[in-house]
C-alpha cells in the first residue's frame, strides 16, 4: 500500500479522535487565517482611516460573502464528493471531479467579475451605502472584485487539498496567506498612506500567492490527485455530483449575503450609519467563533464520507457526535468572549465613543445564545458530508431565511435598535431546536 493509500485508509481505521484533531486543527487554523484577513483590515482601517471607513468596509461584507460562496460552492462540493469516492477506492472518478472542479472556477469567477463590476454603485447602495461609506466601498472593491479568481481558486481547492491527505499543507498555505496580508497591511495603510486600498492591494497579494501554491500542488505529478487533460472537459455527471452537494454550503452564504443587506439596511434606518460600523465589529467576533466550526465541519467531511462511502457507519455517527461536542465548546467560548469583554474587542477597533457603545450592546445581545450554534451548524455540515442534500440546503437556509430575515424585519418594529441585534439570538434558538428534531428523526435511517 502507497504512502497517499494509508492517508485515506486512516479515515476508517485511526483512533476517532486522533482523527478529528488531526483533520480539523489544520482545518480551524486555515479558515481563522482566513478570516482574519478581513478582521485585520478592519483594525487597520479603523485605526489607520477613520469610523466611517469601517462602515464602508462593513457594506463590502455581503460582496466578500457571495465571492466566498463561489469558492465554497466548487471546493466543498468537490471535497465532499472526492472522499465518497475515495471511500469507494475509486481514484480515476476523484481525478476527473479535480478536473472539473477547476474549470467550474474559473468560469464561477468570471461571471461574478463581470456582474460585480457592471452593477457596483446600485448593489452598494442597495447594501446600505450612503454618500459617507460608498466611496470607502468603493476603493476597496475595485481592487479585490477583480482578483476574485484568485480567491475562489484558494478556498476551492484548499478544500480537495485537505479532503485528498494532506490537512497540515493546507493549512500552511492559508498561513502563508495570512502572515503575508499581516505585513502588508499595515506597510501599505500606515507607511505608504494608501488608506482603505492599501488594504485591498495586501489581501489581493496574498489570495494570489495562496492561489498559486495550491493549484502548483495538484499540478504536481508526484500528489496523490493531480489535474490530467482529459479531465478538463464539463461533464454534467461530474458537474452534476459538485454542485449537488456544494449548493448547501453556497446556499447558506447567498442567505448570508441576503441577510447581510437586510441587517445594514436595518442597522441604517433604527441606527445610522456608525451601527453598521459596529455591526462590523460584532461580526468580526462572531465571524471567528463561527468560522472555527467551519473549519471543524471540514475537518470531519473527509472521516464521514469517507466512512459512508466504505458503509462504517457506527463509525461515521461516532465522528458526529464527537464533533458537536468539540463545536458546542468552541461557541460557549465565543459567548463568554462577548459577555465578558465587549468594550475591549470593540476598542480593538476603534476608539470612536458612540461607535464602542453600540457595538457593545451588539456584543452582548447577538451572542446571547451563541453556544447552541455549534450543534446546528455540524448537523447541517454531517447531512452534506453523506450526500443528504435536500436535508442540508434546508438546514443550511433555516437559520438565516426561515428565521433571522423575519427576525431582522419585525423586531425593530418594537424594540428599536436593540430588536435588530435580538434577531440572531431569536433564530439561533429556532433554528437549533429546528435542526434537532430533523436529527432525531432521521437518526435511525441513516445509513440503512
Amino acid at each position: 500500500m502507497t504512502k497517499d493509500e494509508n492517508r485515506t485508509k486512516a479515515l476508517e481505521t485511526e483512533n476517532i479522535g486522533r482523527l478529528l484533531l488531526k483533520y480539523s486543527l489544520p482545518a480551524i487554523v486555515g479558515v481563522l487565517v482566513n478570516t482574519f484577513y478581513n478582521v485585520i483590515d478592519r483594525i487597520f482601517i479603523g485605526h489607520g482611516v477613520g469610523a466611517f471607513a469601517i462602515s464602508g468596509l462593513a457594506i463590502t461584507f455581503p460582496i466578500v460573502i457571495l465571492q466566498g460562496a463561489f469558492g465554497m460552492l466548487i471546493g466543498v462540493g468537490a471535497s465532499a464528493r472526492i472522499s465518497i469516492v475515495l471511500g469507494q477506492k475509486n481514484k480515476l472518478w476523484a481525478e476527473k471531479i479535480l478536473g472539473n472542479s477547476i474549470v467550474l472556477s474559473l468560469l464561477f469567477s468570471a461571471l461574478f467579475i463581470v456582474l460585480m463590476l457592471t452593477f457596483l454603485d446600485e448593489i452598494l447602495t442597495l447594501f446600505g451605502g450612503t454618500p459617507n461609506t460608498i466611496p470607502y466601498a468603493k476603493e476597496y472593491l475595485l481592487i479585490l472584485i477583480p482578483g476574485s479568481v484568485f480567491t475562489t481558486l484558494t478556498y476551492s481547492f484548499n478544500n480537495v487539498m485537505r479532503a485528498t491527505g494532506y490537512p497540515t499543507k493546507a493549512m500552511n498555505v492559508m498561513i502563508t496567506g495570512a502572515i503575508i496580508n499581516t505585513v502588508l497591511a499595515p506597510l501599505f495603510i500606515f507607511v505608504f498612506h494608501w488608506g482603505i486600498r492599501g488594504a485591498a492591494v495586501a489581501t489581493l497579494i496574498s489570495m494570489t500567492t495562496t492561489a498559486v501554491i495550491v493549484i502548483m500542488h495538484f499540478i504536481k505529478k508526484s500528489s496523490f490527485l493531480h489535474f490530467r487533460i482529459e479531465n478538463l472537459r464539463l461533464e454534467w455527471q461530474v458537474v452534476k455530483s459538485i454542485v449537488s452537494i456544494g449548493m448547501s454550503p453556497f446556499s447558506m452564504n447567498v442567505a448570508a449575503c441576503l441577510v447581510n443587506v437586510i441587517l445594514n439596511n436595518a442597522l441604517l434606518s433604527h441606527g445610522g450609519e456608525l451601527a453598521i460600523g459596529a455591526n462590523g465589529v460584532v461580526n468580526s467576533l462572531a465571524i471567528v467563533v463561527i468560522m472555527s466550526v467551519v473549519g471543524l465541519c471540514q475537518g470531519m467531511q473527509p472521516i464521514v464520507g469517507y466512512n459512508y462511502g466504505a458503509g462504517n457507519y457506527d463509525r461515521m455517527k461516532q465522528t458526529l457526535m464527537l464533533t458537536i461536542r468539540v463545536a458546542t465548546v468552541v461557541t460557549s467560548v465565543g459567548f463568554a468572549v462577548a459577555m465578558l469583554f465587549p468594550r475591549q474587542i470593540a476598542m480593538a477597533f476603534t476608539t470612536d465613543r458612540e461607535l464602542v457603545n453600540i457595538a457593545i450592546d451588539g456584543l452582548r445581545t447577538a451572542f446571547v445564545f451563541m453556544p447552541i450554534i455549534g450543534f446546528q451548524m455540524v448537523t447541517s455540515s454531517f447531512f452534506q458530508s453523506i450526500g443528504k442534500v435536500k436535508i442540508s440546503i434546508f438546514l443550511s437556509l433555516s437559520r438565516q431565511v426561515l428565521f433571522l430575515i423575519p427576525m431582522i424585519l419585525m423586531l425593530p418594529h418594537f424594540f428599536g435598535l436593540k430588536g435588530v441585534w435580538m434577531a440572531t439570538p431569536a433564530s439561533d434558538f429556532l433554528s437549533a431546536t429546528l435542526t434537532l428534531s430533523i436529527l432525531l428523526y432521521n437518526w435511525k435511517s441513516i445509513g440503512k
